[in-house]
């Protein structure tokens, strides 16, 4: 059986990954990901951020102490769980995001300038598919 959709999304997101790292080298892969998620989502639980991106706790926590030595992240107490923290970006870290997002941006804009509308459909369509045949949520959705 060829591997149609797997091994595609597996070359694509490599792809996406050397893309990036070619461009922004200083926040390159999870870490620049991690900061544009932080934008919306942040402040936010360790335990989020070690769902939403498929680390360890122990890689999770030598991502953050690196963004944090670099002054771009900041742990507090959750005031709402007293045995967690959570991930905060600082003012420096904000600006690194809002670079990095700005990559984000132009990459969407090439890949959506090469696709129709109708392509775009059926890619939603295999993605709601992924995640209906894993039965997995990656990240709740807020409220």
């Amino acid at each position: 059986m060829p591997l149609t959709f797997l091994s595609p999304l597996h070359r694509a997101t490599r792809q996406i990954a050397l893309w990036f790292e070619e461009r922004s080298p200083d926040h390159a892969s999870i870490e620049g990901h991690l900061l544009t998620y932080l934008v919306p989502y942040g402040p936010c639980p360790v335990s989020e951020l070690t769902r939403v991106f498929g680390a360890k706790h122990s890689t999770m926590t030598s991502i953050l102490d690196r963004l944090e030595e670099r002054g771009l992240v900041a742990r507090e107490e959750n005031p709402n769980d007293r045995r967690s923290l959570l991930v905060a970006l600082t003012k420096d870290g904000r600006k690194a995001a809002v670079r990095v997002n700005a990559l984000v941006e132009e990459l969407e804009q090439a890949i959506g300038e090469r696709v129709s509308p109708r392509d775009l459909a059926g890619f939603q369509k295999v993605m709601r598919a992924i995640e209906e045949a894993t039965g997995v949520v990656v990240r709740d959705k807020k409220q």
